[in-house]
């Protein structure tokens, strides 16, 4: 039996791609769950696509991680729908598709607000409930781009390095407090998240990349995830050949240098 079962599960970024997926694998795991993301329509689809015995048990909160005025009610309402949270799942997000030197700074602040500021502010709401309660778990949707940076994706690596800089402290902080860290790092994978990714001047690329099209499939990874959940796993990797580029990076960087100049971005 898995230790999710009755498990209160906040996920963010819940109506597509990864995110949906996690949603149908965790419904399977018998885990109660609160589906967030900006569009309530897509969420009531995704909660309607999971098994009907685990329907009640699923709840649809819809957020926007862009504005942050708004995230310490929908903290409060999280906790409201089921009387607790057992584990917060930052997974809502979105990329990017530019050159440094195509890309308007507001794209660069949108990024951040959405992948860092946006998962940090949830936290940061729903640490004192865990902190009361002596036991929590977050769990954050980095990415291999949150260990190295590419071609093409600056601002988005930049907001997943720094979900890596505060999880890793907050980690080290309440460790006394029985509270987990999970960092999840998928290469490419196979969603369509490269649709809605940001161009330089902050128009949705609306284009699968070949790349993207080429990776891993979503329901794969969305297994792996779950299996770094129930494991309480510090930090993990999944995906293709592109997954060996963070050890390169760490024991061979003018190697890693040399490999990165010369990747296929689009």
């Amino acid at each position: 039996m898995s230790n999710l079962k009755n498990k209160v599960i906040w996920l963010t970024g819940a109506s597509s791609g990864i995110g949906e997926a996690l949603a149908y694998a965790l419904a399977k795991k018998g885990a109660k769950l609160i589906l967030s993301a900006r569009r309530k329509e897509e969420l009531e689809r995704v909660k309607g696509n999971c098994e009907a015995s685990a329907q009640p048990n699923i709840r649809t909160l819809p957020l926007d991680l862009s504005q942050p005025a708004t995230l310490k009610l929908s903290t409060e309402a999280a906790i409201q729908l089921f009387g607790q949270v057992d584990v917060l799942i930052n997974n809502g997000g979105i990329s990017q598709r530019s050159f440094v030197s195509d890309t308007d700074m507001d794209v660069y602040r949108r990024l951040m607000e959405v992948n860092y500021f946006g998962a940090i502010t949830l936290t940061k709401y729903l640490l004192p409930h865990f902190t009361e309660r002596k036991q929590g778990h977050f769990v954050t949707l980095s990415s291999v781009a949150g260990k190295f940076g590419t071609p093409y994706r600056s601002g988005y690596a930049a907001s997943k390095h720094a979900l890596h800089g505060f999880f890793d402290a907050l980690r080290a902080e309440n460790f006394k407090d029985n509270i987990a860290v999970t960092m999840i790092c998928p290469g490419v994978i196979r969603t369509p998240i490269s649709m809605s990714a940001l161009t330089g001047d902050g128009t949705p690329l609306n284009k699968m990349d070949t790349a993207q099209a080429k990776g891993k499939p979503v329901d794969w990874v969305a297994s792996k995830i779950v299996g770094a959940i129930e494991g309480k796993k510090e930090e993990v990797y999944f995906g293709g050949k592109e997954v060996l580029l963070v050890y390169i990076k760490r024991f061979f960087p003018p190697l890693f240098s040399k490999i990165i100049r010369n990747v296929t971005v689009r």
